[in-house]
């Protein structure tokens, strides 16, 4: 196994598509987005999705590729990821997969996990509870089944709440007791770098970012998007808060203060997701890009002869 995939992982508004770019160019390979949100065509701004200039500088894979009318799950990332893995590999010796889709990154890395059987109404039910009651009933429903779950889920996401509730409730037990079971091994190395920052700066990275998000036209895009607001793709921060207030549930200065909000909630989870992985080397934010590129060509030497 001398093909390796480095991944870079990390809290949204760290800094991963800079230090993907880095690496990219300095091994002269491709890189692979796992971020579920900059899959779909028609969600630019609000899912921070890389620059003309920042595609166009590397070859990039799995950015808008999908429209949100399409029915795109994870299993279908992993096997399109791994089709491509395999075409890349054919002509370098690394690819980079980056993104903040804790999920998605395991997916390619590990293979999804395997859950029994549960009877379809269990999952009818629960879109019914969804539709009436929000997804506020579904999240507390998960915290009182599953409170190690509910720790790392998307709770904005109500496909993932309902797709874990049906396994609580269809097999009387957790759905993260079926997680992180022995998986299928994959045909190349892998080495990890994770991004990390001082909570503080990162929530005012965070919140910095949501506003250049707002001047760029987050809320036109949004309200382009409004009619189709039930579609899955768009269950998702910065998109619901403005819909919230499209529809007249909240102002707009409160809607943009809900999606920093929930956009900080999201990274505390992705930030408990990473520390799961203790073969992660941790970078801080503000690195020595050489120091980093020499840090890695060690790494990669080492895997060449593992």
């Amino acid at each position: 196994m001398n093909n390796t995939l480095i991944c870079i992982v990390g809290p949204t508004a760290i800094g991963k598509t800079k230090l993907a770019l880095q690496i990219a160019q300095h091994l002269g390979t491709e890189i692979l987005s796992a971020d579920s949100r900059q899959f779909y065509k028609e969600m630019c701004i609000g899912t921070a999705v890389p620059s003309t200039e920042e595609l166009n500088s590397v070859p990039h894979h799995f950015i808008q590729h999908r429209s949100i009318f399409d029915d795109y799950a994870v299993g279908d990332f992993e096997r399109d990821a791994l089709i491509q893995l395999e075409t890349l590999f054919k002509q370098h010796r690394t690819a980079i997969l980056v993104g903040g889709s804790g999920l998605y990154i395991d997916a390619v890395t590990k293979g999804l996990d395997h859950f029994p059987k549960v009877p379809k109404d269990i999952r009818k039910g629960l879109n019914d509870i969804f539709e009436r009651q929000g997804i506020i009933s579904l999240q507390e429903q998960l915290k009182a089944l599953d409170p190690e779950y509910y720790k790392i889920v998307d709770l904005n996401n109500p496909h993932r709440l309902i797709r874990a509730l049906e396994i609580c409730l269809g097999t009387q037990q957790p759905y993260s007791h079926f997680l992180n079971k022995p998986k299928t091994q994959r045909s190349f190395n892998l080495i990890t770098l994770g991004l990390y920052a001082d909570r503080t700066l990162l929530y005012d990275r965070i919140n910095q970012r949501v506003d250049t998000m707002m001047q760029m036209g987050l809320l036109a895009e949004a309200i382009a998007l409004h009619e189709h607001s039930h579609l899955n793709a768009l269950q998702t921060v910065g998109y619901r808060e403005l819909f919230a207030y499209l529809d007249g549930t909240w102002e707009l200065p409160t809607a943009i203060a809900e999606i920093k909000k929930n956009t900080r909630r999201f990274a505390k989870r992705q930030i408990t997701w990473f520390k799961r992985n203790p073969d992660t080397h941790w970078v801080p934010w503000d690195y020595d890009i050489d120091g980093i590129l020499e840090r890695l060509d060690g790494l990669l030497q080492n895997k060449k002869y593992d």
